[in-house]
């Protein structure tokens, strides 16, 4: 049995929403939903939450997350990367319990909607595949696809990246898709011997647009109180 250490990344000091990570979404805390698929991993051997934030830490805690560390606070300031992070929790982790894990996996509470299957799939996924990395991928919206990306040079406008035919229908646009931010799984090795978040090889697992949504600002979290009435609508339980 794989060893598989998940880490569910909630620091304290959220801008664009203050105390984010617990605000009440629907009738709990935004973390209590990334717990609570987490709790039901058929693959998931230990989770764990990482904070520096006290009141976060109770929360977690509440609702069946272990939180063996407090994240020292040189790892929780608004420049500071995912990859010292979990390099963080992993060794701290390993330390304490004297083992070695196979395979790492990072949730964010700000996808309050992926559901187990996703977690699972894209760890399931990982492991079949032998890549370095595994994501959840979701398809881009016509409007925001990358031949759609222009940028200007002095005041003419050129593309981004990819050139624009003229008069290409949307519906002739080729399928693209973007990280989700719901799961992030990879080899324990790529994190800690290579200080790598991806790698080389990366594969994705897709999750629908309904249930897509990373939360960063305002806007984010009204559309996200939007979905979560509409999902339950179609029967979705949260």
């Amino acid at each position: 049995m794989y060893k598989i250490l998940a880490v569910i990344t909630a620091r304290g000091g959220s801008k664009g929403i203050p105390r984010k990570n617990i605000k009440i979404l629907g009738n709990k805390p935004l973390i209590a939903y990334t717990i609570e698929a987490a709790k039901k991993s058929r693959l998931i051997t230990h989770l764990v939450t990482s904070t520096d934030d006290e009141e976060i830490a109770g929360v977690a805690k509440k609702y069946g997350c272990e939180v063996p560390f407090l994240r020292p606070k040189e790892l929780a300031q608004d420049k500071t990367l995912t990859l010292p992070v979990m390099q963080h929790a992993v060794r701290f982790m390993e330390q304490k319990l004297g083992i070695k894990f196979d395979y790492t996996v990072i949730l964010q509470p700000t996808s309050p909607f992926r559901k187990t299957e996703d977690i699972d799939k894209t760890i399931q996924l990982l492991i079949d595949t032998g890549a370095d990395s595994a994501v959840s991928l979701v398809k881009v919206e016509a409007g925001c696809h990358p031949i759609k990306m222009k940028k200007l040079h002095g005041n003419r406008v050129l593309p981004y990246c990819v050139k624009e035919i003229e008069g290409t229908r949307r519906q002739d646009l080729p399928v693209v898709y973007k990280r989700s931010g719901a799961v992030y799984a990879k080899r324990r090795d790529l994190l800690i011997e290579k200080s790598r978040l991806y790698g080389n090889h990366i594969t994705g697992h897709i999750v629908p647009q309904e249930r897509s949504v990373d939360i960063d600002d305002e806007f984010d979290w009204l559309k996200a109180e939007y979905m979560l009435k509409k999902l339950k609508d179609k029967g979705y339980r949260f």
